[in-house]
């Protein structure tokens, strides 16, 4: 039995659901939302090379390293991105949440902090993980702040870490939860989430 297995998680209009073939056309239309492949920082697939991206994540989940979600607006089946577990370590229960991008006209909404919500409360609260890890590239300063504003503590900087797609070395920003700080970052996020309804 896999540590992460299939379930579908749903909250204020997100609903996040196993990456599959039948996203194709959906995602393909999200990164072409912004022309989400053209950042140097970002692992977006160009409109060509979406189902090889989507069969690489499905290779990753069934060898337990990945398991990536389709994120789609509940009303109207629309997909608005994609976000994964990944470096999933049963042993010491901990996940990392990355792969992550939403289609230009979604960023800076409730989404990715809801998509987020749902994620680190699947993985605290059903996985029983001790900690959720996240990284980004060290220029990505829009998804720091945002790992940030999730009430994650900020690990350190691992120099010469992974390849761009541009062929440039990136240095990685590493993040982490541990479990016993989630009720707090949770009530916050919450918080936020209502701030934003109102």
């Amino acid at each position: 039995m896999a540590f992460v297995e299939p379930v579908t998680l749903c909250e204020r209009g997100v609903r996040l659901q196993p990456l599959a073939l039948t996203h194709e056309d959906g995602l393909r239309a999200a990164a072409a939302d912004g022309e989400l492949w053209k950042l140097r920082i970002t692992s977006v697939p160009e409109p060509q090379d979406t189902r090889a991206y989507i069969e690489a994540a499905l290779k990753m989940r069934e060898d337990g390293n990945r398991f990536a979600f389709a994120v789609l607006d509940e009303v109207t089946d629309t997909v608005l991105g994609t976000t994964s577990y990944h470096d999933i370590l049963p042993a010491v229960k901990r996940v990392e949440i990355g792969y992550t991008w939403y289609r230009q006209s979604v960023q800076r909404t409730h989404v990715n902090t809801t998509a987020k919500l749902l994620m680190m409360g699947h993985a605290f609260d059903t996985l029983g993980c001790h900690v959720v890890g996240w990284r980004t590239d060290n220029f990505n300063f829009a998804s720091q702040r945002a790992i940030e504003r999730l009430g994650a503590k900020k690990d350190g900087v691992i120099r010469g870490h992974a390849l761009r797609r541009d062929g440039t070395i990136r240095d990685t920003v590493m993040y982490s939860m541990r479990s016993g700080e989630w009720p707090e970052a949770r009530a916050q996020l919450l918080y936020l989430l209502e701030q934003r309804v109102q």
